[in-house]
């Protein structure tokens, strides 16, 4: 089994950039604007809406940003017309990037994001050159200190979960997207805390980096991703090994 997957590495990194609040609560509004303008305001029959809202609250965000955002996407108050993009391409080492992006300009994201990939040797694709790699997924993560392995595994199980994955400092629960909301009820029933839960694009296979300079790059591109403003969520598929993570920790 690989150290540290593409999760745990992502986590990690985004651990220090989350403190950037404004940028993460900016992120986390055009969500909810999008979810209400697709799907109405009320979350008992939104979804997305209800997910954007979880998101929100685990991240403190205020409700008065959360309501504004929300009647934005309503139309009770007036806001930005956003558009959703999907990009889709290859980094280094042949690691595949799904990158989704919120935006009112067309234009500069699709040139700001095919930046990102030419500057740290990567390329933009075709619309499904990369996508029918990853499958849509809920996903919860639980750390491994103070959670018991057999409760976690029965009750995910018995809720609906497809699977548990161990990863060298977490478990992956993964659900179909229909029973992301049973499994959920069953978690918060038994008091079993996780760090975090999302329906997510999750890789159906990883690619591992033993490569320093490979991780580097990889590293690089998403840092860039990362930083970029249009840019919503970022997915991909590889897996640092754990030494060469702790090298570039170092």
């Amino acid at each position: 089994m690989a150290g540290h997957s593409k999760w745990a590495n992502i986590k990690h990194r985004k651990g220090r950039q989350d403190a950037q609040r404004a940028k993460v609560f900016t992120r986390i509004g055009k969500e909810l604007t999008i979810a209400a303008k697709l799907g109405g305001g009320d979350i008992g029959f939104n979804p997305r809406l209800r997910l954007a809202v979880d998101k929100a609250k685990a991240a403190n965000m205020p409700k008065d940003n959360m309501e504004r955002a929300i009647k934005k996407g309503t139309g009770e108050l007036e806001g930005v017309d956003y558009q959703e993009i999907r990009y889709e391409g290859y980094g280094p080492g042949g690691v595949a990037f799904l990158v989704d992006v919120v935006t009112d300009n067309k234009n500069r994201s699709a040139s700001t994001v095919r930046m990102n990939f030419s500057r740290n040797d990567g390329n933009l694709g075709e619309t499904g050159s990369v996508s029918f790699l990853f499958d849509r997924k809920g996903i919860f993560e639980f750390k491994k200190d103070g959670i018991d392995e057999d409760v976690l595994m029965e009750t995910a199980l018995d809720a609906g979960a497809e699977d548990v994955v161990e990863k060298s400092e977490a478990w992956l629960v993964i659900t179909d997207t229909n029973d992301f909301d049973t499994v959920k009820e069953a978690f918060d029933t038994n008091k079993l805390i996780y760090e975090e839960g999302e329906v997510t694009m999750h890789p159906a296979t990883e690619i591992e980096i033993t490569d320093l300079e490979t991780a580097k790059k990889l590293m690089k591109l998403y840092d860039d991703l990362e930083e970029n403003e249009d840019v919503q969520e970022i997915y991909s598929n590889f897996d640092i090994a754990d030494e060469i993570m702790a090298e570039l920790d170092a």
